[in-house]
């Protein structure tokens, strides 16, 4: 989450487009297809947009055929049928595996208490503990617990992925199982449950985002050989697919997707049926999702910079939910600053600490519910508590460098919705007193862009990175806000 962090798995949405030249333009109505080519019908999921089904499909975009106009990154509702022309009519049904509500930290495991069921299960993990440097000696239910709250990322499917490689959730350690490596990485720098957990999120959520975005298509397993993924899968499904395809080669990978067999049965024998939980939270993203108004992280009248543009959300690579934004400063490098961060909109704080707020909108003191805006790299110092209630423009805290890595004093901002996250370019736009990001060619490049202004992201940030909110006569102001107003 640094400001020079250059690191990506793959190219941007907005650099996907223009490889394939599909730049703002619009879905042809039912018609204007060819008529000889053979027609399939597909039913949209919660986050399909035309141009991600387009890639899935590999046709062009025009063979997709709407009642009435659709915008080529336009957010589909659930549930509709459409006509695509030119897909091959032996096309098999997916075999889904999980539904995206179990592989993102969503509604369905709001309640869900890890310790509880480690202490139930009385494996090797409900004793097991390892030392972190920000909290010492830490439980397996704790490292668990936070690498699913941090990267939104379902703690069922953490511990089913671990049953199912170590078989140290529900028993003892296999005997010749080295417990710094429980998920079968042997690399010096994943030892430990922590990192091996952070290998496994960043692999699910490269899989899943990647599905959302059209960027993901084909899998290329451990062998070299390469396996094209059926067009109508689910996002959760592509997760599991694409980790696990990082983990065994390809005969094992195929019985562990094998249907109700291999990691499916492991599943369900831990958890239960998936798909019963999920549909009483499915569809994720409801129809007509729009997000409620939101105004930038800082008081009216100061002066930041836009640092960086689309990026990843956490330290995982995938979702491009991302900005940065950093205060004026004569130095350069992680220094204090008395700059106030402050919620762009309002809501309850749901958490607060490791240099992280999260500002849960709906007010349910869940972050896997409704939008949730996550703030990151808040100093310790005068943070926000956690149970805070907060009107927009109140005060969260000071930009820093804690909380993650990062070559400067900057704050790293990005949202959730019922905890999947959100790319801050695309269908749901970030969008902050009117200013709309877009993406760059490459992570971390991109603008905001408002009437016809535009703000250029740069960790250097030049004048054209420079970014402030007018200070209005009628403006409301909070009381913390007139007493710091000026402080900056």
């Amino acid at each position: 989450m640094g400001v020079t962090i250059r690191s990506y798995h793959f190219l941007s949405r907005q650099g996907f487009l223009a490889l394939l030249g599909l730049l703002v333009i619009l879905i042809p109505v039912r018609g204007s297809a060819q008529p000889s080519a053979p027609e399939y019908i597909y039913y949209t999921q919660a986050g399909d947009t035309p141009v991600a089904l387009a890639a899935r499909y590999r046709v062009r975009l025009e063979d997709i055929l709407f009642e009435t106009p659709v915008a080529a990154e336009q957010l589909l509702s659930p549930g509709q049928a459409l006509v695509i022309r030119g897909v091959p009519a032996a096309t098999p049904p997916a075999a889904r595996l999980l539904p995206d509500s179990e592989v993102i930290y969503s509604p369905s495991a709001r309640d869900f208490d890890v310790a509880a069921y480690l202490k139930q299960a009385d494996g090797f993990l409900s004793t097991h503990r390892e030392y972190l440097r920000s909290t010492g000696w830490t439980s397996a239910a704790e490292v668990v617990s936070r690498v699913a709250l941090e990267n939104s990322i379902n703690p069922r499917l953490l511990l089913a992925l671990l049953e199912y490689r170590c078989g140290c959730v529900l028993g003892e350690l296999p005997a010749g199982q080295n417990p710094e490596f429980l998920m079968g990485i042997e690399s010096s720098i994943r030892r430990g449950l922590y990192r091996q957990l952070g290998w496994v999120v960043n692999q699910l959520s490269i899989g899943y985002y990647g599905w959302r975005n059209g960027l993901l298509t084909d899998l290329v397993l451990l062998d070299g050989s390469t396996f094209v993924l059926a067009p109508d899968l689910n996002a959760g499904s592509v997760a599991l697919e694409y980790t696990l395809a990082q983990l065994v080669d390809r005969p094992a990978w195929q019985a562990a997707i094998e249907p109700h067999a291999g990691f499916w049965a492991v599943y369900q024998r831990m958890f239960g049926d998936p798909w019963q939980r999920a549909s009483q939270v499915e569809p994720l993203y409801p129809p007509n999702l729009a997000q409620p108004d939101m105004n930038l992280p800082f008081f009216p009248g100061a002066v930041w910079g836009f640092t960086s543009g689309p990026h990843k959300a956490w330290e995982t690579t995938g979702a491009l939910a991302a900005l940065d934004f950093a205060p004026g400063s004569v130095e350069e490098g992680c220094v204090p600053s008395s700059a106030w961060i402050v919620a762009v909109a309002g809501g309850v704080v749901a958490r607060s600490q490791f240099g992280a707020v999260v500002l849960d909108l709906d007010g349910d003191g869940f972050e896997q519910t409704g939008w949730a805006i996550l703030y990151m790299h808040v100093a310790s110092s005068d943070r926000v508590k956690q149970g805070t209630r907060l009107d927009a423009g109140d005060l969260i805290g000071h930009p820093s460098c804690e909380g993650g890595p990062a070559s400067g004093t900057h704050l790293h901002i990005a949202r959730k919705y019922n905890g999947e996250w959100i790319g801050a370019a695309g269908p749901l736009p970030f969008e902050m007193d009117g200013w709309t990001p877009h993406t760059g060619f490459r992570p971390y490049e991109g603008t905001l862009n408002r009437e016809g202004q535009v703000v250029v992201a740069s960790p250097y940030t030049p004048a054209d990175s420079f970014i402030s909110r007018p200070i209005s006569p009628g403006l409301p102001a909070t009381r913390l806000q007139r007493d710091f107003w000026w402080d900056e």
